[in-house]
């Protein structure tokens, strides 16, 4: 996300605006842009004094107004940060508008409003425009996680094997602020200058390198049924571990990625159009030329058809062992 990035790199030269908005259903962002704030403008001797956290339900506009004019005492930034700010009032928020026309040049006020996009409509957002920083965040897609993988460990100064990178995006997903984390409890194992492979996710972060998610789908396409059916022992075992949510989002996901790859006339982008790194490029070509069409699609109806029975919508009720295994074979006898 560029926009984050520019935001970040100012704040970074020591570039402050008087008025951060950030808002949006991407958290990750607006924790990461005010804990650099916090990081840049709030010395532990000061903090007593010159930063001020209010919260968005018991939070009234005066006061936070009235914090925001006064002065700093020991730091050269008064600095105020507005949590949950989704839960400020129409009139607060009205209020605000008003100090942000006219901001005192020596308070930072940060405004965190997550899980939906401020609307632009507001004065206060039309304020903001014009006198401070204006943030909009939403999720990344799918095929971006990978690259916002590898961007955010060479940022902690390490390198990640492609596999160890596929192995955190398929088990924690498009939750960035999970995969943050994970990056940095491999960086504080690690060291810097780090290359980090499977057996370090499996060791530090808890995930499997040869029996998780990513292995079964790649057991599945290549036709090992063996190893796929050991595989879903596994997780059926370590179910708390391996939910089946996560595992049906997981090979619905790589089916239509083997879709998508089976509809390309060309394929010399096709890793990044996939979303995947070139390294694994041969195994999804291997799986999509071993399947037809027609086989891919009945899959992805399959995991449909799963995923309904786990929320008890269609078919008898079965508990999640039952319903992957059932999934499993299906998956092995498409037609």
């Amino acid at each position: 996300m560029q926009a984050f990035f520019t935001l970040l790199s100012r704040i970074e030269k020591g570039e402050y605006a008087p008025f951060y908005l950030l808002s949006g259903t991407e958290p990750y962002y607006i924790d990461a842009l005010t804990d650099a704030l916090l990081a840049h403008l709030v010395e532990p001797a000061s903090k007593d004094f010159d930063c001020t956290i209010f919260y968005g339900k018991e939070a009234v506009g005066s006061e936070i107004i009235e914090s925001a004019k006064r002065f700093p005492m020991l730091a050269s930034h008064n600095v105020i940060v507005v949590k949950e700010a989704q839960n400020l009032k129409a009139e607060t928020l009205d209020e605000l508008a008003l100090y942000v026309e006219q901001p005192t040049t020596s308070t930072v006020l940060i405004f965190c409003y997550k899980h939906k996009l401020f609307d632009k409509r507001k004065k206060l957002y039309k304020a903001a425009q014009k006198k401070g920083e204006v943030l909009d965040t939403k999720p990344i897609y799918d095929n971006q996680l990978s690259q916002w993988i590898r961007d955010r460990a060479s940022a902690l100064k390490m390198k990640l094997d492609p596999t160890a990178v596929e192995l955190l995006s398929v088990y924690i997903g498009t939750d960035l602020t999970a995969v943050e984390k994970a990056l940095e409890k491999l960086q504080v194992a690690l060291g810097n200058d780090a290359i980090v492979f499977p057996e370090h996710i499996e060791k530090h972060i808890g995930i499997s390198k040869a029996y998780n998610s990513f292995e079964l789908q790649k057991a599945i396409g290549l036709g090992q049924f063996s190893k796929a059916f050991a595989i879903v022992q596994y997780l059926n075992r370590n179910a708390k571990e391996h939910p089946l949510v996560l595992i049906l989002s997981t090979l619905h996901s790589y089916f239509q990625k083997l879709l998508l790859l089976k509809g390309m006339s060309g394929q010399q982008n096709a890793a990044s159009v996939l979303g995947i790194s070139p390294y694994f490029i041969k195994e999804y070509q291997t799986a999509a030329n071993r399947l037809s069409m027609r086989q891919i699609s009945n899959a992805l109806q399959c995991i449909l058809k799963a995923d309904l029975k786990s929320k008890g919508i269609e078919g008898a009720p079965q508990n999640d062992t039952r319903i992957l295994e059932e999934l499993l074979l299906k998956l092995f006898t498409l037609t």
